[in-house]
């Protein structure tokens, strides 16, 4: 099993790129002016033959999924399934109807957060949208819809972490999570740097402070690997011993492959938006999910566990005082140097 561990088993839904913000660090350069949109009833089918792969849980997110109408809908479809759900958002768009038709869906809404009031305007490209969003938040506490935050490391905005634990503890949030900043997408133009291993070692330290200090009101997330934990448990890094293919054949993909990212283009990839096609896993269109899964145990998967084992053992090794890095970033990044192959299919189909 992967870094999310063997008890939740991922899907990630991009179902829009369409977004209300031009953010300074969108993996999607997502923005108003993106229009297409993948078919509600394609996921309904995608997420009936995944939850029989394994997977137990949903993350919506985009673009800013609060655009995309047909919410609701799969959020009920998936709960009917047995998911686990969320959905990420700027926070811009809530208003007591949304609010009325996710709530009796929706097990966790996470709110983008990107430091102080400044930086966090500045960060989203609108004035006052620290200011909005906040104004929003009474409206999810009346709607009893749990809630938390999502935090974007870089390598320059660390020292904000301490304000953002706690104005999240105190507006009622129920986690924060940090995540380091990917330097792909509207990042690139940017120029935004990312936290190097040095900066998420000062960050580890930072995050077991808040967690001491806000323990039993706030729950803190820090998406890095642990290099030591990795070499003790090499499977969370698709590292240590490989089923062999028969074997992969007849398991569940989710005990294969987790996270799982469905693309707003439709391709079905592991780990990670952005992840190269050339191991992806399905397209929304192919036909039934559990089919093109199959087939990606049978023919794929090999390639994959190759993938994972060159990465760890190019990051295994380094100075005792970096014990953590950005395995997610690192194998994203390592994917799109394996040769090109054949696509699967024609594009998928969008609604307008």
């Amino acid at each position: 099993m992967g870094p999310t561990g063997d008890v939740v088993n991922v899907i990630q839904i991009h179902p829009t790129l369409r977004c209300n913000l031009r953010c300074r660090h969108c993996y999607s350069t997502s923005g108003p002016e993106q229009r297409g949109e993948l078919d509600v009833e394609l996921l309904e089918r995608f997420l009936a033959d995944a939850a029989g792969e394994g997977y137990n849980a949903i993350g919506m997110s985009g673009g800013e999924p609060l655009t995309w109408k047909p919410l609701p809908r799969l959020l009920a479809c998936a709960r009917s399934l047995g998911f686990a759900t969320s959905v990420t958002s700027n926070g811009l768009l809530l208003d007591a109807r949304r609010l009325a038709q996710l709530a009796p869906h929706l097990g966790l809404l996470a709110i983008s957060l990107d430091g102080v009031p400044e930086s966090h305007n500045r960060m989203r490209n609108r004035a006052h949208a620290f200011e909005q969003m906040r104004a929003r938040l009474d409206l999810l506490r009346a709607a009893g819809v749990p809630f938390g935050f999502i935090f974007t490391l870089t390598m320059d905005n660390l020292p904000e972490l301490d304000w953002v634990a706690g104005f999240a503890a105190t507006e009622g949030a129920r986690l924060l999570q940090i995540h380091p900043l990917e330097q792909v997408g509207r990042a690139r133009e940017y120029e935004l740097r990312p936290p190097d291993d040095l900066e998420l070692a000062y960050g580890f330290l930072e995050v077991a402070r808040l967690q001491r200090q806000y323990h039993g009101r706030l729950t803190l997330q820090y998406d890095v690997a642990d290099r030591q934990l990795i070499a003790r448990e090499p499977c969370r890094a698709f590292a240590g011993p490989a089923v062999t293919a028969d074997v992969a054949v007849d398991a569940r993909l989710a005990a294969l492959v987790s996270p799982l990212v469905v693309q707003e283009d439709g391709w079905v990839v592991p780990i990670q938006h952005g992840f190269a096609t050339t191991h992806a896993i399905a397209r929304l269109d192919r036909g039934p999910f559990r089919t093109q899964a199959a087939r990606w145990k049978r023919e794929r998967y090999p390639r994959f566990r190759h993938l994972a084992e060159q990465v760890w053992a190019g990051m295994r090794d380094a100075p005792e005082h970096l014990p953590f890095t950005n395995w997610y970033a690192a194998i994203t990044t390592a994917s799109a140097h394996r040769p090109a192959r054949r696509p699967l299919t024609t594009p998928v189909r969008l609604t307008a």
